[in-house]
């Protein structure tokens, strides 16, 4: 006997209520199966959806196996048409049936249903009922997680639109350009939003800080905490020019700020005209260079990354005298860490090569970018990239 068109209406009003009230997925895939099992009178099933590149278990009734934890393996992934399952087949032989259920030539779902339930011995029809309104609750999911999705994208695209503004506010508006100081920067994010920050300030007249930094994480969070870095170095800058002291408090509020689970890896330096010393800082950055007479001084004195310890373990640092013209060239580890098709890294070696062997300073980042890219050959870039070179001539 045929399932009586009261309950085909029936379980169907009741489906279509149930997605039209928006509920969750868990309680849609709740309603089909009391569905199924009041309305409709099957008695035996199992459902799988194709979520993240797997199948993943739905529901299930009148099983003696219990399919809960149960991944089915690749051989059910290119099934397009309903085929029988093999009775001696361990579990699978409690089911005769699996069923595809597609949407627009696409595979959503697999029922597996057996025959010698009543509802098989009516008609053809009833299974047809089944198979579409397994369809339209497995299409109802489906553009709910298509939803999510899109308004996921459309978060993190709001996140980064965010977060970008914060960071263009973060690099100076102007760098110096005289005779006694060029300063030039460079800055490639990997993503639209990165995790590089650079700074020049002017102290005195005869003093400023030059500084590059890499912060931990991407996105908003990222861009938030480098902003707070940044509005800390500049309130510090005004109180004092003791670097120990500066970077002990910028340790001390990213610690805050990150909790402890994000840090920031920084350089600063102070050169003074008057004097003619550069002093320095290294927080666990990569070391940076001081080129004098085509000869590369490599800079990592210094202490830790900072944000993950408080108070530092250690701190020092580090006076190099007696520069009258010199350039500084800071950057980032996206530079030196670029890979080749042969899977080798840019390096330090290279670049220290490139430093010694150019004579225009304001033609650097040029040259390295034209190196890097012939170095790369296909490969593309995996981090961030950041240059600035600062030349002063001091006579």
């Amino acid at each position: 006997m045929a399932l009586d068109r009261d309950l085909q209406l029936n379980a169907l009003l009741g489906i279509t209520q149930a997605i039209n009230n928006n509920l969750s997925e868990d309680d849609l895939f709740r309603i089909y199966k009391f569905t199924l099992l009041g309305d409709l009178k099957v008695a035996k099933m199992a459902l799988f959806v194709w979520s993240n590149g797997k199948w993943e278990y739905r529901i299930h009734l009148g099983t003696e196996f219990d399919w809960t934890d149960y991944e089915l393996d690749d051989r059910f992934d290119n099934i397009k048409d309903e085929f029988s399952c093999n009775p001696t087949e361990g579990h699978f032989g409690e089911f005769q049936k699996v069923f595809p259920i597609l949407h627009k030539e696409k595979v959503l779902a697999l029922l597996f249903m057996s025959e010698v339930e009543v509802l098989f011995r009516s008609k053809v029809e009833d299974l047809t009922f089944v198979k579409a309104l397994t369809n339209i609750i497995i299409v109802a999911v489906e553009n709910k997680r298509m939803a999510r999705a899109q308004q996921a994208q459309e978060a993190y695209k709001k996140e980064l639109e965010i977060a970008n503004k914060i960071q263009h506010f973060l690099f100076p508006k102007t760098l110096p350009n005289s005779p006694e100081i060029k300063v030039e920067a460079f800055y490639l994010p990997h993503h639209n939003v990165g995790g590089d920050y650079y700074d020049y300030l002017k102290i005195s007249e005869e003093k400023f800080l030059i500084c590059v930094a890499d912060v931990s994480g991407k996105g908003v969070p990222a861009a938030l905490l480098m902003s707070n870095f940044q509005a800390t170095l500049r309130v510090l800058i005004r109180r004092t020019d003791n670097l120990e002291e500066i970077v002990r408090e910028l340790n001390r509020s990213t610690y805050l700020s990150g909790n402890g689970e994000h840090f920031i890896t920084f350089f600063l330096g102070t050169y003074d005209f008057g004097s003619k010393k550069f002093e320095y800082i290294n927080c666990g950055h990569n070391p940076l260079y001081i080129v004098k007479n085509r000869a590369c001084s490599s800079m990592n004195k210094g202490t830790t990354v900072l944000g993950m310890f408080e108070p530092l373990p250690f701190l020092e640092s580090e006076t190099i005298s007696d520069l009258d013209e010199f350039v500084f060239f800071g950057f980032t580890d996206g530079l030196t860490e670029t890979f080749n098709e042969e899977d080798e890294q840019f390096g330090e070696e290279r670049l220290e090569d490139m430093l010694c062997n150019t004579s225009d300073a304001s033609m650097l980042h040029n040259s390295l970018l034209q190196e890097l890219d012939a170095f790369r050959g296909s490969i593309p870039y995996s981090d961030d990239i950041t240059m600035l070179t600062c030349q002063v001539v001091n006579n």
